[in-house]
């Protein structure tokens, strides 16, 4: 089985309010999306959260089973974590890291990972369900 994944995170201000979208495409049909806040981060904090949100939530649709016979390949708009993950770039941010170690653990679960640069243009869902947690989180916020 091969899953594509669209991921994209986000911040407003840098670092500042963040959230994460994902996309889940199986055969060319979408069978998930989520939008989520996550508080504060960067930018590229955002996009590995959404990189570990999308494989902890494969692993819970599929189960940890099934997990070891799927293939995955995440198409994000960062190039920066993309060259990250495929070991094209160090990882020079002591804050991305764990992160890092984080996605590389979750990884050993799924049959094969790839990762793949594409341009914001084709990454407008994943985007648009970021800015749509970070709208929701806007208008939950109390007036000062």
């Amino acid at each position: 089985m091969k899953l594509v994944i669209y991921v994209d995170g986000g911040a407003r201000g840098n670092p500042g309010p963040s959230a994460i979208g994902v996309v889940i495409i199986q055969d060319g049909q979408t069978i998930k999306k989520y939008s989520e806040f996550i508080d504060e981060a960067t930018n590229n904090q955002a996009e590995y959260q959404a990189v570990i949100f999308a494989l902890k939530k494969v692993k819970l649709l599929f189960g940890k089973k099934k997990a070891k016979e799927i293939e995955i390949e995440f198409c994000s708009d960062s190039e920066l974590i993309v060259k990250q993950l495929n070991h094209q770039y160090k990882i020079k941010e002591e804050d991305l890291q764990p992160f890092f170690l984080k996605v590389w653990n979750l990884m050993l679960d799924f049959k094969q990972i790839s990762f793949k640069h594409i341009s914001r243009e084709k990454n407008k869902e994943a985007d648009r369900l970021v800015n749509q947690a970070l709208d929701e989180q806007g208008r939950e916020q109390p007036l000062l």
